[in-house]
């Protein structure tokens, strides 16, 4: 029986969707190529890398990459090569220039907004100091009274 529970647990853990066939020769190589895929988004998956990912089109990517190595590209030269195909849409953590700034902005704005919605909703329904309803009248007193009796 644990053997069974812990071959369903192994059946469950995430299988690295990078094939035996895309594996570089030069283990330096394919370092690089591994570091860099784990920053470049998997355009089918959205929030995978294209380390993680089994798409067709992120195993594509891998392969582009590790060509564009081979052939002499720096890291960020590899990476620009892409980018320049994809845009920075492929990146994972885009830089906070040009476009970008407003997905980098739009997280605190969001929280500060959430906040000051909250504090003016929190201010309307406490009362200041020393305000006090008005007293009911003979008549509410006496309907609340026939109200509570039954």
């Amino acid at each position: 029986m644990r053997a069974l529970v812990l071959a369903l647990m192994l059946l469950g853990t995430p299988a690295w969707a990078v094939q035996p066939d895309e594996v570089l020769s030069d283990p330096v190589l394919e370092q690089r190529a591994r570091t860099l895929s784990k920053g470049l988004r998997c355009l089918v998956c959205r929030n995978e890398s294209i380390d993680e990912s089994n798409a067709s089109l992120a195993r594509d990517l891998r392969i582009l990459l590790r060509e564009r190595l081979v052939a002499g590209d720096t890291d960020a030269e590899a990476v620009a090569y892409i980018v320049d195909r994809y845009g920075e849409y492929v990146l994972l953590n885009p830089p906070a220039r040009g476009s970008t700034w407003v997905l980098w902005a739009a997280g605190p704005l969001m929280l500060l907004l959430a906040g000051g919605v909250g504090l003016v909703y929190l201010r309307g329904r406490a009362r200041t100091p020393g305000e006090e309803q008005a007293p009911l009248s003979a008549n509410e007193q006496a309907r609340l009274d026939d109200i509570l009796k039954d």
